[in-house]
């Protein structure tokens, strides 16, 4: 049922997760400094299903997967404006304590925005993999971000807080999710994914401009979303989840 499926993977990852939550307001430090790809042990070990559900959950938003001109591996960049900084270094700290990225923390930079504005943005990057090429191969389509039929695997209450913290804006109706960069069809395939496998009732609209669509999750179905995703949610994005 879906009810089992959503304490299935709550019992799954949370502890985990609160773990680190802790860790990240309370102590904020790695028990292992790598700050050199060649420290790492997990070069050529699978992906686990905890990164993937991060990076998934990542490329719904704002997160970019790149194949690497000088190399054969694929890297993974994550960026955030500047007032989202909180929830940008709690995935800082996640990814690089599963090892898979530099530990030293990601810095505020600006850089020049549309029409001469500055911005203020923070970033990161994981190092280079190999095993990143397939995630790669599954999202993007002549350089075109696409949704992979696959997400429904790695779409855990995990996954899903990273995309609604990426990209989900608070209305009246209830959440959006910015999904305008993607075809109708990987809209309706992700509304029917959040409506089956998590009871979420979500919709596609047009989002005002020719051939752009956002989701929109009903302001009675967030409390339900609020339980499960809470515990991965930062303080500061815990606005969209409260009504």
């Amino acid at each position: 049922s879906i009810l089992a499926s959503n304490v299935f993977y709550v019992i799954l990852f949370l502890p985990l997760l609160r773990i680190s939550i802790n860790d990240y307001y309370y102590h904020k430090e790695f028990k292992i400094k790598c700050t050199n790809r060649f420290q790492i042990i997990n070069y050529n070990d699978p992906l686990n299903d905890t990164i993937k559900s991060i990076i998934y959950g990542s490329l719904l938003g704002d997160a970019h997967a790149e194949k690497r001109k000088e190399g054969k591996g694929t890297r993974i960049t994550f960026y955030q404006e500047a007032h989202h900084s909180e929830y940008l270094l709690y995935l800082h700290f996640l990814i690089a304590s599963l090892g898979y990225c530099n530990t030293n923390t990601p810095k505020i930079t600006t850089r020049l925005g549309s029409k001469g504005k500055i911005r203020s943005i923070i970033r990161f990057s994981t190092w280079t993999y190999e095993s990143f090429n397939e995630i790669h191969k599954e999202w993007y389509i002549n350089k075109k971000k696409i949704i992979p039929r696959t997400l429904d695997k790695y779409l855990t209450p995990l996954a899903l807080a990273i995309w609604i913290q990426d990209d989900g804006g608070k209305v009246s109706s209830g959440l959006k999710l910015a999904t305008n960069s993607f075809s109708l069809k990987d809209c309706e395939y992700l509304a029917d994914l959040l409506n089956q496998k998590y009871n979420l009732k979500a919709s596609v609209q047009s989002a005002g401009v020719k051939n752009q669509y956002i989701i929109y999750i009903s302001k009675y179905s967030i409390p339900l979303l609020n339980d499960i995703i809470s515990p991965y949610v930062v303080n500061s994005m815990k606005y969209k989840i409260t009504y």
